[in-house]
């Protein structure tokens, strides 16, 4: 193994596509570059209206029509004018303000809405509302503004200053895809491209939708997995490109421009899609916190699925219920237990930039009741908050010899990967996995996970040597175990209590830790923490007592 800095680079670069390679290269040529400034014949709307009204901002989006942007759990308040190249609030902010989707909101009034794009057409002409990841998602936002019935009320004379700068944009992100990352911006990116060429007509319109179309396909193809999951493992990212697929089907069903295959080709991956959505949802209606995932920042899975089902979609399944064989989850139901298990490692192997360690490592409900979480992430900015968002020891497995899974760096990378496998799975039962980390290569470590209408089991496998093993189980915010040795026992709503009968192996305490349920919040957390040198072979179990606090016979929880 190469060590020091040098190997970490090689162990990065290894896996990067020769595309990517060429376009980081390209990238830095372009870093100068003017954005492309159109002046042939504006494109007009395709149509008048959707097929179904698009979906409204997504929570943490929003805009007071003056001066003040609430972004991410952030407030940022403009009240000489919005500074469109303020960076303050790090990048993914910036982001999120140049992408308009607080216009989406239906409280803001359309003079607002006006006013605001009009202002960063004349004043933003170059800077960060010009990288292609928020210029192709501004052109979705903006898209959809146009297509809304009464939230927008341009004259004539802004129109035509609006569709010019839309072609300007989109032609400036045609000629910079996202070829140095590729994943979910580069998908993004052809998204944006194809969503404009539906719902325009017009010389350049037909150019975004020819160079995109094609590429598209084979995106989609790729990037999601025939299970239906997003190949990138993050429940986040997955529900965001959903619901743009779902814009170009609803573009692509009105259109009378749109090419033979593609709504097939949208419709088969977006149905595919809410079925692994299904298993990444728990049953208070949100998302599971894999990866890169936060709540608040992409459209709820409810109002995805109306969404669809408004548009005559339905979800399938993957071939095997409860299992994404691809992507490495699966659900495992017995009321009124769910439980989601993490079975395999960063993902895809040129682009794991949101993969955490989390392999072997489970989110579990009562009911509709939280217990075990995963943790969530706060931020992007290499840093403390970041590092620990993605640790071993943030997520519900095993950390050994106080070393991470994965060799993770700055805010995005990835090095040396660990070996993860799905060994078995009895639907909605029970499931097998292994994992070797990278920084332990001679301990294999293998979880099953059993759920029953009695509970909860974990059974934990060690092949090797150890100095060391420290298992976490994470709860969820205000949950508060009382321990007594190896017995663990939470207070559910409803008067329930939550045993956690704990491997005696280890010796058990409460630690209180940051939990990242959205970007820009921090809360504390209680986790159960056990240590040991090592051990070969123990069992965790979680149980309902059978009484409630009070010594009635309620019902248990659903």
């Amino acid at each position: 193994m190469i060590p020091g800095s040098l190997g970490r680079y090689w162990r990065t670069a290894r896996y990067l596509r020769p595309r990517q390679l060429w376009g980081q290269l390209r990238q830095r040529f372009d870093a100068g570059v003017q954005p492309f400034a159109y002046t042939g014949e504006l494109p007009h709307l395709a149509f008048r209206e959707p097929l179904v009204p698009f979906l409204p901002s997504p929570p943490h989006a929003f805009f007071d029509g003056e001066h003040c942007f609430y972004l991410l759990n952030q407030q940022v308040t403009f009240p000489k004018g919005v500074d469109w190249e303020y960076a303050e609030a790090g990048p993914l902010w910036s982001y999120h303000q140049h992408q308009f989707d607080y216009l989406r909101h239906p409280a803001l009034e359309s003079c607002a809405r006006r006013r605001l794009i009009l202002d960063w057409i004349e004043r933003h002409v170059l800077g960060c509302g010009w990288a292609p990841h928020p210029l192709g998602l501004r052109a979705i936002a903006w898209t959809k503004l146009l297509l809304t019935e009464g939230v927008l009320d341009l004259s004539a004379a802004d129109a035509a200053v609006v569709h010019r700068s839309l072609a300007s944009q989109l032609l400036t992100l045609q000629a910079r895809l996202e070829t140095h990352l590729l994943a979910n911006h580069y998908l993004s990116n052809l998204l944006a491209l194809v969503f404009a060429g539906l719902c325009f007509e017009g010389e350049v319109a037909d150019v975004w939708l020819r160079s995109a179309v094609e590429p598209l396909a084979a995106e989609l193809n790729e990037q999601i997995l025939p299970d239906g999951a997003h190949f990138e493992r993050s429940p986040m990212y997955h529900s965001l490109l959903l619901e743009n697929i779902l814009d170009c089907v609803n573009a692509a069903k009105v259109a009378k421009r749109a090419p033979e295959h593609l709504l097939e080709q949208l419709a088969d991956a977006a149905a595919r899609m809410l079925g692994a959505l299904a298993i990444f949802t728990h049953p208070d209606g949100q998302i599971a916190l894999f990866s890169d995932s936060a709540f608040g920042v992409a459209a709820a899975p409810e109002d995805l699925c109306e969404y669809a089902a408004a548009l005559g979609m339905e979800l399938r399944g993957p071939a095997r219920a409860g299992l994404l064989d691809g992507a490495g989850f699966a659900r495992l139901e017995e009321a009124p237990f769910s439980l989601i298990a993490s079975l395999a490692g960063p993902m895809p192997s040129y682009q794991p930039g949101h993969a955490h360690c989390d392999a072997l490592a489970f989110e579990l409900c009562v009911g509709d009741q939280r217990i075990v979480t995963d943790t969530g992430v706060a931020e992007y900015v290499p840093g403390a908050l970041r590092d620990q968002s993605r640790a071993t020891r943030s997520h519900a497995t095993l950390e050994i010899d106080g070393c991470e899974q994965a060799e993770w760096w700055a805010a995005h990378r990835v090095a040396g990967r660990p070996r993860v496998e799905l060994l078995s799975c009895e639907p909605g039962r029970r499931a097998a996995g292994a994992c070797t980390s990278f920084a332990t290569p001679r301990v294999r470590h293998l979880r099953e996970f059993e759920v029953s209408c009695d509970g909860v089991l974990l059974r934990d496998h060690l092949a090797g040597h150890t100095r060391s093993v420290r298992m976490t189980l994470p709860l969820a915010p205000g949950l508060t175990p009382q321990l007594q040795g190896a017995c663990a026992k939470v207070l559910l709503r409803g008067g329930w209590h939550l045993v956690f009968q704990l491997p005696e192996a280890l010796a058990w305490r409460v630690e209180e830790l940051p939990y990242f349920p959205e970007f820009g919040r921090v809360l504390s957390r209680s986790v159960l923490v056990g240590e040991a040198s090592g051990f070969e072979c123990v069992e965790t179990r979680i149980m309902l007592d059978a009484t409630a606090i009070d010594g009635s016979q309620d019902a248990a929880p659903r």
